[in-house]
């Protein structure tokens, strides 16, 4: 058996969601990964904290993105994962959140595939459920909402559009991923649908962390309160969040 075919037998990579800020929420799973790499591909979003689990001769590799700019093309992390599992290492690719919602995991993981490099996946708590619950905010309640639906608010692969009107006209909590710069077209679309402009709405700014600021207000002040958070912030559109002065406990 040859060196390279032997590297690419040994070759695993762990896709590890590090939950949405407080590190106390990282699963003891993904503690355990993290602590056995050899090498660490991080976000931007992963706490200090987190990475401090790293062994202490782990290499560390930051491949961070934020709104309108990727220190790293996503094209290129697939390739540095790719290279590092064919080296024969234990490989954890750690994202903040969970990474099969809206952490683009799934086309890590394909490209992976492609290359005949196996791999695990441990979920992670997701912002949706890891911010609001510190909110105060029930995504679902039976007085308020039946179901929950997230939504990304940058623009979809190829152009295509969200259904406005399907959001507009349901009962359903929405919540809205990386939508601050999108908190207008947001208001205008929803509204424009036949939404309430008075519907209640929250952005939880930080969520999980010592920093966390929740904004409330109706629908049609949604752009107003954007301008005053910071990302990583979290747009959340529901009678819901008015229990937010009920329950908020962190």
């Amino acid at each position: 058996m040859t060196t390279h075919q032997t590297s690419l037998n040994a070759s695993f990579v762990s896709l590890v969601g590090a939950g949405p800020g407080d590190p106390d929420l990282l699963t003891v799973k993904g503690y355990r990964v993290i602590q056995s790499a050899d090498v660490v591909v991080f976000d931007r979003l992963v706490s200090k904290e987190i990475l401090a689990l790293a062994k202490p001769d782990a290499e560390m590799i930051y491949v961070g993105k934020k709104v309108d700019y990727h220190c790293v093309p996503q094209d290129q992390i697939n390739q540095i994962l790719v290279e590092q599992a064919q080296l024969g290492r234990k490989v954890v690719r750690l994202k903040g959140g969970d990474s099969f919602i809206f952490g683009r995991g799934g086309e890590e993981l394909e490209t992976l595939a492609e290359h005949g490099i196996r791999f695990e996946v441990v979920p992670g708590i997701t912002a949706a459920a890891g911010a609001t619950a510190y909110a105060g905010i029930p995504l679902t309640h039976r007085d308020h909402a039946q179901s929950v639906q997230f939504i990304t608010g940058h623009v979809q692969k190829g152009g295509g559009e969200i259904e406005w009107a399907s959001l507009a006209q349901s009962n359903n909590t929405l919540v809205f991923y990386m939508g601050l710069k999108q908190s207008g077209r947001i208001t205008d679309k929803l509204i424009t649908h036949g939404l309430d402009e008075n519907t209640p709405c929250a952005i939880i700014e930080n969520g999980t962390r010592k920093e966390q600021r929740v904004f409330q207000g109706p629908l049609n002040t949604l752009p107003a309160m954007a301008a005053d958070a910071e990302s990583p912030a979290l747009i959340v559109v529901g009678s819901v969040t008015q229990l937010h002065n009920k329950l908020k406990w962190f």
